[in-house]
């Protein structure tokens, strides 16, 4: 196994983890896959363009801002179009996640553009470096980096806060813990906050992989969070991380023992492997605590 092979699959397992992570945030609680999702990380990046071409805003600021408004966006949504049918079907919460992404994006097309935009990032997202006497790109360094302080933030969040611990517990049993005094709205807001913080920073490096950012730009990354979650369970926050890494170990082996004609078509090879775990593990690698309580 080659250098080269591991730094990627630690980078991509890395990115595909935070994308599954913020997937799983607001599933865990609600019950919901926030189809949304990928708009958070689309407004994030043309958050980046807007302050990058119009504003003279350093690239640290213009990154920092960039994730706080996809954290906004994610917010707002869960404010506006979430809280109201909270208490409906779990049907009309797909339907409203569906019909923000749909609104999200026609908003783009109209005020921006429906063609890709190029992002100016810094200089070193396109600068490589030798490791182990393995050359590869900066931004692959970072991303490991990145998602590593994250990780263990959101670990110490959860595990160590009052915070932290009621979001747990609502995950577990919503019913019970607000019954126990614990405000429902403040739990799935912070939730939907954290989940669009993580959108931001995926946003950030999935963009600087070929620094333009279009209105579809959400939809692969929204693909892959859902199909890494599968994997991974669902019901558990580090089932989603651990899914995040497996699918990327598997995409980079898939890439270099595939034929060549055949590369193209990794993503339906991903499918047939999410049905496989469907059938023979549905409850993904690592079982979570599992309730059908949804949210009322």
């Amino acid at each position: 196994m080659s250098g080269e092979f591991v730094i990627n699959t630690l980078s991509l397992g890395s990115l595909y983890a935070l994308m599954a992570l913020g997937l799983v945030f607001v599933y865990g609680i609600l019950k919901l896959v926030n189809f949304a999702y990928g708009e958070y990380i689309m407004v994030a990046g043309y958050g980046m363009y807007v302050l990058g071409i119009y504003t003279p805003t350093p690239w640290w600021a213009t990154m920092i801002i960039a994730v706080l408004l996809a954290a906004l966006t994610s917010y707002l949504t869960e404010l506006v179009a979430f809280r109201p049918v909270r208490t409906k079907s779990l049907n009309a919460m797909l339907v409203t996640s569906f019909a923000v992404s749909v609104l999200l994006q026609n908003a783009v097309l109209l005020i921006v553009s429906p063609r890709a935009r190029a992002v100016p990032l810094p200089a070193a997202f396109n600068a490589s470096v030798t490791l182990f006497g393995v050359t590869t790109p900066l931004r692959n360094i970072l991303t490991i980096i990145t998602a590593v302080v994250l990780l263990a933030g959101l670990t110490l969040l959860m595990k160590y806060t009052v915070l932290g611990i009621a979001m747990r517990a609502a995950a577990d049993k919503f019913t019970t813990t607000r019954l126990m005094g614990v405000q429902a709205n403040m739990v799935i807001s912070v939730a939907f906050i954290i989940s669009g913080l993580l959108a931001g920073v995926v946003s950030i490096f999935w963009v600087g992989r070929s620094s333009s950012v279009d209105p579809l730009i959400g939809a692969a990354p929204l693909l892959i969070a859902f199909i890494a979650t599968v994997m991974g369970g669902m019901n558990s926050l580090m089932g989603a991380v651990v899914g995040g890494f497996v699918y990327g170990l598997l995409f980079n082996v898939l890439s270099i023992t595939l034929p060549a004609s055949m590369v193209n078509y990794r993503d339906a090879f991903m499918f047939v492997i999410v049905i496989l775990f469907l059938l023979f593990r549905p409850e993904g690698i690592i079982r979570g605590s599992y309730t059908e309580e949804r949210v009322g």
